[in-house]
């Protein structure tokens, strides 16, 4: 009954918000690469080397928008470094990709450690933090438990603003409609004059941009520190939220939100007496049941489609 209590409250409602938002930002980036035909699977690298620099530069410039940009440049870099190895030397995708979450992890853990001679975390250090609503708006706080839901760091509005924005430019632009064409069928889409290497250039950069934006509201909305690892799978975890949003962006909204109320929800039973080991797979798990219930849908649109052939075959 307690946990009902917790589920069917404000406060948890809150919760799925900000534990959504480094969900949402990398899986509408992934979209867009997964789209143009490049899927990004250094997602989780990408948003490390974000939220670290972030936080390092924040820290020397005593700005946190300085830091969140210096954190989205990086960010984007390192989806530039992926871009040229896949495709101007050739590397495969996802094995460079694999090499550039790994550095990341590594290359972090490093800088971290020769700033502040601690390889954990920056908490030493006091870094900058992205504002909330209620820091444009200081009567927000004064609405109760509806000033509680709204009152979200700035990159909270923004993914959901994102949201839409990545919708507009995937099917209302010339651009998103050509990158798409790429995803599609690269060849057709040369043969008719669109730069194939263009656009998947600029879907891995965008992809870079947005993940970036997810790890700096890690470090520096969710929390005010980097430490290490402290992605802790989103990036993959943003992957499963394309395939299980349809490759939409609003599927990948609400698929991604799905995946956030579960970490909310892991989070929330910590308070309560929940057995640890119980509580710490429940995100990993609705990770794994979306995915299933998706292939097998999946499975059962393909059959239906099949038998729909078979039997406009046998009708003639």
């Amino acid at each position: 009954m307690e946990a009902l209590n917790v589920i069917f409250s404000v406060a948890f409602l809150a919760a799925v918000l900000r534990v959504s938002t480094p969900l949402i930002l990398p899986a509408l980036g992934g979209l867009i690469s997964e789209l143009g035909g490049v899927i990004n699977i250094a997602l989780e690298g990408i948003m490390l080397v974000a939220a670290c620099t972030g936080v390092l530069v924040s820290v020397w410039t005593q700005s946190a928008w300085l830091g969140a940009l210096a954190g989205v440049a990086m960010g984007t870099f390192v989806a530039l470094v992926l871009a040229f190895f896949h495709l101007n030397l050739k590397a495969d995708l996802i094995l460079a990709a694999i090499a550039l979450n790994l550095l990341a992890s590594g290359g972090t853990i490093f800088v971290v450690y020769l700033v502040t001679g601690d390889k954990s975390s920056t908490s030493r250090l006091v870094s900058g933090q992205m504002p909330f609503l209620s820091d444009f708006i200081p009567g927000v706080r004064a609405l109760g438990e509806i000033g509680r839901l709204l009152d979200q760091n700035v990159l909270t509005y923004a993914a959901f603003v994102l949201t839409a924005v990545v919708a507009l430019f995937l099917y209302r632009t010339r651009t998103g409609m050509h990158l798409r064409a790429v995803g599609e069928n690269p060849e057709a889409a040369r043969s008719v004059g669109i730069n194939v290497r263009r656009m998947q250039y600029l879907a891995l950069v965008l992809s870079g941009v947005l993940a970036a934006l997810g790890g700096v509201y890690l470090s520096m909305g969710y929390v005010k520190f980097f430490a290490r690892d402290m992605t802790g799978g989103r990036g993959f975890i943003a992957l499963a939220a394309i395939y299980l949003g349809a490759r939409k962006p609003l599927g990948v909204l609400i698929a991604a939100l799905v995946f956030g109320a579960a970490e909310a929800l892991s989070i929330q039973l910590g308070n309560l007496r929940v057995p640890t080991q119980l509580v710490q797979i429940i995100p990993y798990f609705a990770t794994l049941a979306a995915l299933v219930i998706y292939a097998v849908v999946q499975r059962q649109r393909a059959l239906a489609r099949q038998r729909a052939f078979v039997q406009s075959r046998a009708a003639r």
